[in-house]
Parts: structure tokens; C-alpha cells; sequence
């Protein structure tokens, strides 16, 4: 009873803001109900060997609080993905031990309901109706319904009938680029309860344009799902069952679009990627190298330059040695004079639960707790402040647009229950010689980044838009502000074209003799003005 009751606790406390220690209150209350009532000793006892129904609902209901605790927000696309994209060299060594842990509690609740079950026959009569409220309650499962009716939906192809392939026009005085995404590094955090562990990057943003109310929609919240996201125009739907070979890793992370590599590669741009952590883990480098990036490192690659090959945490390099090799990378590019070049960058400082502050971080904001996230947020924001400045002094920011913004918005960490009281939004940050310090409120999405990157380095768009996107710089408005963001996580939850398109030649290709039948299909569907609404533009 005390193994149930403080398990019950914990859940309880997961799955709401309430704090850690009313766990032990949930726990008396359930172990004062079980002696009064005599749980388990029943006057009249009638022992039976059976297996309870609730063993499988309450071993999904596990899996499913594990990854809320560990992540906060569980993203089942994440789950799929990553399974059929790799999860090699990863750095979450403490979350495998938080896994072994939760499987060995486990093992004990399932015990201890089997044992109830066998020994008190009120047991085994309500725990059938137990099982079938755990099955209908647990959001995982709800999550994979939801998708699976996508199969049998009126109209699978809402979102791909807005994708906008991006332009191929030929882009005359191309300036460089640099992007640096900043792991998990939010915009929330410019929320004064945080101090001030977003200053270094409100300093940046004074100099350039920043944008504020860029949301997460689904299947945009994790490392790679941000990046094809503000790189490619479109929310990374897992390719799972379009795979050809199911049992085999993905040779190809989601070809059938065109990224922001392909075009700027198409331009003549020297294009790398410098990432802190593996390139193998969740196919990174499957991403960049299949979208014309010249030079792709992580890890593997970049410790061997290391000086002391010891200074590296659990995911790989500390920002402040990854940002002095992204400093040398770009010397390099811009000594060839060979065309503009595009150095994107990935760091780890800030990554959750407690981030992975660098020893100059130490040297300079005193010692790390472990815990404090902010603490880390600092140490990022003023890292990424000190490489620009570093490389403006060096006169290798002329002529180059510089986009700061977070890969996603952070899962579980210290200051989980301040954050998620929030209106969050992703970090945006833009500076180059043609943009003007501005602030830009607009709802948006990462989907709505990649067609202002585009705008920003002067390709003209058709209507403003790129992939699902629209530039914030335009007054067109964005699918978010014409439709809402729970319209297009619903309408997401029924596509199938898009994901099609996405993984198109890694995927089952359709029989011809169904083509002609689909194209009738699609013209037989009409849209309403409400799905039209997103062609007009803002009026200010």
C-alpha cells in the first residue's frame, strides 16, 4: 500500500504544478483509505491465482509518466522519430538510470496490484473497471488514436495544400550567413523573475530585429523537429510505417522537401554545420549532409581538436570550445574568398534539466550549483554574445546576416512551473547591414522562420511564403494568425500528404492505377473562406 500510495503521489505531482512534497499527502490519504477499509485482509477472504487486467494500462501509464517527468511536455512524433533516426551517442546517461529506476517502481506496483488482486476479491472485481479508466485516461494512447485516424480523415491534405516550394531565383549580392541555435534557450527567459539570465541576448536585439510570440506547434518541439522546422517550412512528421524498411535506420532525413541548404547551395554558398553534441544522434548529420551542406562536425569530429580532450561533458563539447572552433571556421571561409559561405551552429549550454555550463562561465559567474537552469541560460546568452561581438570586431559580420534563435522551447527544468505559467515563446534575434533595430510582435510559429531568413537574405517569395511559412517581415499574415495554432495542431493530426511529400523516396511509392482517383479526390475539395483566410494580408 505505502509502494502504490507514494507512486500515486508522484504522478499526481507530475502531471500538475503542485509541489514535490504533496506527494506524501496523497500517499496518507491512500494508505489511511486501505487500512480502513482492509485492503489486502478482507473479513472474508478468498484467495485466487489470476493476473489483473490493469497490468498493461498501468505499465503504459508508467512509460508515459516517465516521460513527462523527464521531458514535461511527452511529443510522440519525438518518440518516432528518434526510434527510426538513431539514438546513438547520445548524452542522457542520467536519464537511463532515471529509466532503470522507474522500471524497477514499476515492477514493484505491478507486484503489489497482483498481490491485492489475488488476496481481496473487491480487488478483483473493481480492478477490471480500473483498467479500462486507465486506458481511456492515459494520453499516450490518446495521442497514437489521434493519429491513427488520420488514415480513414475527410481530408488528409490541408497542410499540403498550402506548402509553397521555396524560391529558385538566382539571389545577386548574397550576403553570408550565420545561425546559432541556442539549445532550449527560450525567449520566456526575458521574463524578469528570471533576472537576468536573458540579458546578453536583449543586449543583441537592441542592435537588430527581434522577434516576440514565435510559439511552438506540434511536432516542432525538439532538437532536429526546430531545425527542419526554421530551416525547411514544415513540422517534422516522422516518416514510421511510410518507411520502406522498417527495421532499418533512415538513410535520409525528410528529402522530399527542399531546405534551406539546397537553395543556398544552389546559390554557390560554402555551407557547415558545427555541432557540439554527435552528428549521429537523431540523424543530424543524415540532414545536413543530404542537404548539400559541405562540411558537417560534431563530437566525433571536433574532440580530436580539442587541447585538454577531458573538457567535454556527457552530450560532447562545452559552447565556449565549440564557439572558438565556429570562430575558426568562419576565418577560414571568409579567407577563400570563394563566394558567401553559411556556418550554422548548434550549441548545449542550455540543454535540459540542468544544462552544461563552460568552465568560463565558472570563471566568470562563480561556482554551478547542478541545478539551476538559469544559471545556464546565462552562460549560453552570454557566450553567444561574445562570438558575435568576437567576429564583428574581426570585421567577419560585414555584409552577413546573423540569426539567433532557440531550437525549441525547453522541457523540464528547474524552473519548470514558472515557465509553463507563461506565455512562451522561441528566441528570434536577426542582425545584419539592412535591418533595422525593430521589435516585431507577430503569431507565428519556427515554420514561419525559414521564409524570413529567406527574406532577410533578399530572395523574393511568392506572397511572402515558403514551405508552411510566412515572412514576419511581410504584412502577410501566417497560418497561425489566420487559423490558430490549435486548427493547425488538429489539422496536423490528420495529414497525410505532407508526410508523404516529406519522405518522398524513402517511402512506398503509390500505385499508378490510385492516381487518378486521388487527383479527383482533390478536386472535389473545396475550401472555405476560412481556409482561404490565410492569403490576406495584415492591416496595420
Amino acid at each position: 500500500m505505502t509502494l502504490i500510495g507514494l507512486s500515486l503521489g508522484y504522478t499526481v505531482t507530475v502531471m500538475t504544478r503542485l509541489p514535490w512534497w504533496t506527494l506524501f499527502l496523497v500517499a496518507a490519504a491512500w494508505i489511511g483509505v486501505g487500512l480502513k477499509l482492509r485492503w489486502g485482509q478482507p473479513a472474508n477472504a478468498r484467495y485466487r491465482k489470476m493476473w489483473p487486467w490493469s497490468l498493461v494500462p498501468l505499465s503504459l501509464w508508467g512509460v508515459y509518466v516517465y516521460l513527462a517527468d523527464s521531458f514535461g511536455i511527452v511529443d510522440l512524433g519525438a518518440v518516432f522519430f528518434h526510434l527510426q533516426a538513431g539514438i546513438a551517442k547520445h548524452g542522457g546517461a542520467g536519464k537511463m538510470i532515471s529509466a532503470v529506476l522507474y522500471t524497477l517502481i514499476m515492477i514493484g506496483v505491478l507486484a503489489a496490484v497482483t498481490w491485492l488482486s489475488r488476496h481481496d476479491q473487491r480487488w478483483r472485481l473493481a480492478e477490471r473497471f480500473f483498467a479500462i479508466i486507465l486506458l481511456a485516461s492515459n494520453p499516450l494512447l490518446y495521442g497514437i488514436s489521434q493519429r491513427s485516424a488520420a488514415i480513414v480523415t475527410d481530408d488528409g491534405a490541408w497542410l499540403d495544400r498550402r506548402y509553397k516550394p521555396p524560391p529558385a531565383e538566382e539571389l545577386r549580392d548574397a550576403p553570408n550567413l550565420l545561425i546559432l541555435y541556442l539549445e532550449s534557450i527560450e525567449r520566456t527567459y526575458s521574463n524578469d523573475i528570471f533576472g537576468d539570465a536573458y540579458a546578453s541576448l536583449n543586449a543583441l536585439g537592441e542592435r537588430g530585429a527581434v522577434f516576440e510570440g514565435v510559439r511552438q506547434m506540434d511536432n516542432t518541439g525538439w532538437t532536429m523537429a526546430g531545425m527542419i522546422a526554421s530551416q525547411c517550412g514544415v513540422p517534422l512528421m516522422p516518416a514510421g510505417l511510410l518507411h520502406d524498411s522498417q527495421f532499418e535506420p533512415l538513410s535520409k532525413v525528410v528529402p522530399g522537401v527542399d531546405c534551406l541548404g539546397d537553395i543556398l547551395a544552389a546559390q554557390g554558398y560554402q555551407l557547415s554545420y558545427l555541432g557540439g553534441a554527435s552528428t549521429q544522434f537523431a540523424g543530424k548529420g543524415l540532414f545536413y549532409r543530404g542537404h548539400q551542406f559541405d562540411t558537417v562536425k560534431g563530437r566525433e569530429d571536433l574532440e580530436p581538436l580539442l587541447e585538454n580532450p577531458e573538457y567535454v561533458n556527457s552530450w560532447g563539447l562545452y559552447d565556449d570550445t565549440l564557439y572558438d572552433i565556429t570562430a575558426d571556421e568562419i576565418r577560414h571561409l571568409d579567407s577563400q574568398n570563394s563566394g558567401p559561405w553559411g556556418v550554422i551552429s548548434l550549441n548545449l549550454a542550455g540543454h535540459a534539466p540542468n544544462g552544461y555550463p563552460s568552465q568560463s562561465c565558472v570563471e566568470r559567474q562563480g561556482e554551478f550549483d547542478g541545478q539551476d537552469i538559469l544559471y545556464s541560460v546565462e552562460c549560453a546568452t552570454w557566450l553567444a554574445q561574445d562570438l558575435v561581438e568576437r567576429l564583428d570586431s574581426e570585421g567577419l559580420l560585414d555584409n552577413t546576416l546573423v540569426v539567433i534563435l532557440s531550437d525549441h522551447l525547453t522541457m523540464r527544468v528547474s524552473v519548470w512551473d514558472q515557465l509553463t505559467a507563461l506565455d512562451r515563446d522561441n528566441t528570434l534575434i536577426m542582425l545584419g547591414n539592412d535591418i533595422e533595430p525593430q521589435r516585431i510582435r507577430r503569431d507565428a510559429t519556427m515554420l514561419d522562420v525559414f521564409p524570413t531568413i529567406l527574406d532577410a537574405l533578399g530572395f523574393s517569395l511568392e506572397r511572402d511564403r515558403a514551405g508552411l511559412g510566412t515572412s514576419l517581415f511581410s504584412n502577410n499574415r501566417t497560418l497561425v494568425e489566420a487559423h490558430g495554432i490549435e486548427v493547425l495542431n488538429e489539422r496536423l493530426r490528420e495529414e497525410t500528404a505532407l508526410q508523404h511529400r516529406l519522405w518522398e523516396g524513402i517511402s512506398p511509392q503509390r500505385r499508378e492505377s490510385d492516381e487518378p482517383s486521388q487527383e479527383v479526390t482533390q478536386e472535389q475539395t473545396l475550401e472555405t473562406p476560412a481556409d482561404a483566410a490565410d492569403e490576406v494580408e495584415l492591416i496595420h
